[in-house]
């Protein structure tokens, strides 16, 4: 009796375990069995109904967790997506704003550079500037200086003989035809040489000084067998005081320059005899070296 009780249950447990389908029929009559078979065919009938319907439920359940992760999977990789898309826009604006800060940066050192030069080249006309005054201003030491010696070494002429300016940072010694030479002559009278000879002094001493020796007429035209007109005389007269300072006083010939204007660059009216008289001089115009300033200019 045991051993077909055993047998039984293992029958049963075996149907339960192959299905969980209901065991019985609908209507079908249970079998006739020994009572206390059938109650634990029972109670195992009713833990396999509720094994089922919890299997049932967690069947549904994961049905329903496979959707949701399904749903998931597709929110990541749309999630994914949207990450890749902004990383992408993030990568080209950072490239856009690192290539728009390298121009500004470029431009920004070009100014720079460029100020930079800028203030290089006013620095280095401000001291060429300095330089070229410091020179302009040796000249006119120079030229106020020589003015004043020539002042004193020709104060015994009078002044409508001879007089001794400063213009446009050159010395003028202008000597009165009357002083020099006679008229329509080019020989030097002995008190014009004195002055001549008194001037040549102070030159010598002097030997940064450019020497121009200009001839000057009235308008009253002249023609000589010696000289054609008002200009050739000018000349002559001119060449004739240069003449003494390189013969006589040993002035360097490259000191000197001799040039006539004739009655083309008249002090006074030619209209009177005051006028005319003025205009007929000879002017020696003293003027310091240049080449100091030259070289300066050239430099820059």
């Amino acid at each position: 009796m045991k051993a077909k009780n055993l047998i039984l249950m293992i029958s049963v447990f075996a149907l339960l375990a192959s299905s969980c389908k209901p065991f019985y029929q609908c209507g079908q009559a249970k079998p006739e069995k020994d009572l206390f078979v059938s109650r634990r065919v029972n109670v195992l009938l009713d833990e396999r109904d509720s094994l089922c319907q919890t299997l049932d439920l967690r069947e549904r359940e994961i049905v329903s967790l496979k959707s949701n992760i399904s749903d998931l999977n597709g929110e990541i990789a749309d999630l994914n997506q949207t990450i890749e898309d902004v990383e992408r826009k993030y990568n080209n604006l950072v490239g856009e704003n690192l290539s728009q800060s390298e121009q500004y940066n470029r431009a920004l050192q070009q100014k720079s550079n460029e100020l930079e030069e800028k203030e290089r080249l006013i620095e280095e006309r401000e001291r060429a500037l300095n330089e070229l005054q410091q020179v302009i201003a040796r000249q006119d030491s120079i030229t106020n200086r020589l003015n004043n010696t020539l002042r004193n070494a020709l104060l015994g002429f009078q002044s409508d003989e001879l007089s001794v300016e400063i213009k446009n940072g050159k010395v003028y010694v202008s000597m009165s035809d009357k002083l020099l030479f006679k008229s329509g002559s080019a020989a030097i009278e002995s008190k014009g040489k004195e002055a001549i000879n008194l001037l040549a002094d102070v030159l010598d001493k002097n030997r940064d000084i450019d020497i121009l020796v200009e001839g000057h007429t009235d308008s009253i035209p002249i023609r000589t067998a010696v000289y054609r007109d008002n200009w050739d005389l000018s000349v002559a007269r001119a060449t004739s005081i240069v003449r003494i300072l390189t013969e006589e006083h040993n002035i360097a010939p490259t000191r000197l320059t001799a040039s006539g204007k004739g009655e083309y660059s008249p002090k006074a009216s030619n209209s009177t005899a005051e006028g005319r008289a003025i205009n007929r001089r000879t002017e020696i115009i003293l003027s310091p070296k240049l080449d100091e300033i030259m070289q300066l200019l050239n430099a820059n």
